[in-house]
């Protein structure tokens, strides 16, 4: 479940509340520059820590904001993979050597291009087209790299899956159940399409935080998923 709220109380409530329907929280920049670390670990508790703050920078820069990371324990920690190779292998080497024993390696993450951009997006900031080209050269560079996985559209799952194989993790947002408003998400499909193309982890926040009753629309996503629970598993639910 994504918590994009820079309201740290909202969000210790949302975390509490939601803790045994959703496999795990996602803190984004908007939270994470309101509250820095301390506000991560009053929300994050024994959940699982996806810390999306999507680093890019040069490759010094970028391994220095991973070594700092890797104290939280998040699960998941996302990267640009438009940063470039030197970059990602950067990142991957300070994720590696960053943690102990009781300090598990992140799981790194290449953002592709973001749900919210079509392909006359990248046309204006200059990239070549069309987006779903785009995605699977970023993606190759994200494996090649060694990352372990990367955060794509929900339409570009099935295509990932077969250049990536089957132990590349695909992590999904741009999730939005039939009975939700897509926002300003422009590729999304609903859970259960994005589970069946493949997806290991789906990002869902709007539809979820966004609800009168929160937990009831998590409960109503599950069931959806065949009254699965959003345990953040394999082919599961972030």
């Amino acid at each position: 479940m994504a918590l994009d709220t820079p309201d740290l109380a909202r969000a210790a409530h949302l975390a509490t509340a939601l803790s045994e329907v959703v496999g795990g929280i996602k803190v984004g920049k908007e939270f994470f520059t309101a509250h820095g670390p301390e506000g991560v670990r009053a929300v994050t508790g024994a959940g699982r820590l996806f810390l999306d703050l999507k680093f890019h920078d040069i490759p010094n820069t970028v391994a220095g904001a991973v070594r700092a990371a890797v104290p939280l324990r998040p699960d998941l920690l996302t990267i640009h993979a438009a940063g470039g190779p030197a970059m990602l292998r950067a990142a991957v080497a300070a994720a590696e050597t960053a943690g102990d024993a009781n300090t598990p390696r992140p799981r790194l993450l290449g953002i592709t291009v973001l749900t919210s951009l079509d392909d006359d997006d990248l046309v204006a900031v200059g990239q070549h087209g069309p987006v779903a080209e785009q995605v699977r050269r970023l993606a190759a560079l994200a494996q090649e790299t060694g990352l372990d996985g990367v955060v794509c559209s929900p339409h570009e799952i099935a295509a990932l899956r077969r250049q990536c194989g089957p132990d590349f993790l695909l992590v999904v947002p741009g999730i939005r159940p039939a009975w939700a408003a897509a926002d300003d998400q422009k590729r999304v499909l609903t859970p259960a399409q994005a589970v069946a193309e493949g997806a290991d982890y789906l990002v869902i926040g709007r539809p979820i935080t966004g609800a009168a009753d929160p937990v009831t629309a998590a409960q109503r996503i599950a069931a959806e998923l065949g009254n699965a629970e959003l345990s953040g598993s394999r082919r599961g639910r972030a």
